[in-house]
């Protein structure tokens, strides 16, 4: 299995949106709404340069979303698609957001998740994350996750 991470172009807009769509309508009816990811402008976000998406084998299977902030690298947004679920992607786009928030000079990495994402929460402390509080935002309940970058 081969795999190729790169900067998203337009072209690529229909199918993270998508992704998006699939990874998370399981959580409407969890929270009673659209989770922030499938609210999101996909069109913006390509245009300023914040999205990549991973290939496997030539196919687009999952995006990551990567804003840079005043003192860290924001994960803003992971998903992979159903079909590549279970198959190591998600951790491949997280270790190239820390690789990226290297290279431009950050020693952190951030990321947040709705506080009723539970699974999502033992992901990322399984890989290095610790939740830094809670707090709303844009009406969600979210937790708040940081990373050092050794």
């Amino acid at each position: 299995m081969s795999f190729d991470i790169r900067l998203a172009t337009h072209d690529d807009q229909q199918t993270i949106e998508e992704i998006i769509q699939e990874s998370f309508s399981i959580y409407i009816p969890l929270i009673n709404r659209k989770p922030q990811p499938m609210l999101d402008d996909y069109g913006a976000l390509i245009k300023d340069g914040h999205v990549y998406v991973i290939e496997r084998d030539g196919e687009t299977k999952g995006t990551v979303m990567l804003v840079p902030e005043t003192d860290s690298m924001l994960v803003d947004n992971i998903a992979v698609a159903e079909s590549a679920r279970g198959t190591g992607l998600g951790r491949k786009m997280l270790e190239f957001a820390d690789e990226a928030a290297r290279r431009a000079g950050y020693h952190t990495v951030q990321l947040h998740t709705n506080e009723m994402m539970v699974e999502n929460i033992a992901i990322y402390t399984r890989l290095g994350y610790v939740e830094t509080h809670r707090a709303e935002n844009k009406g969600f309940q979210r937790v708040y996750m940081a990373k050092t970058l050794s």
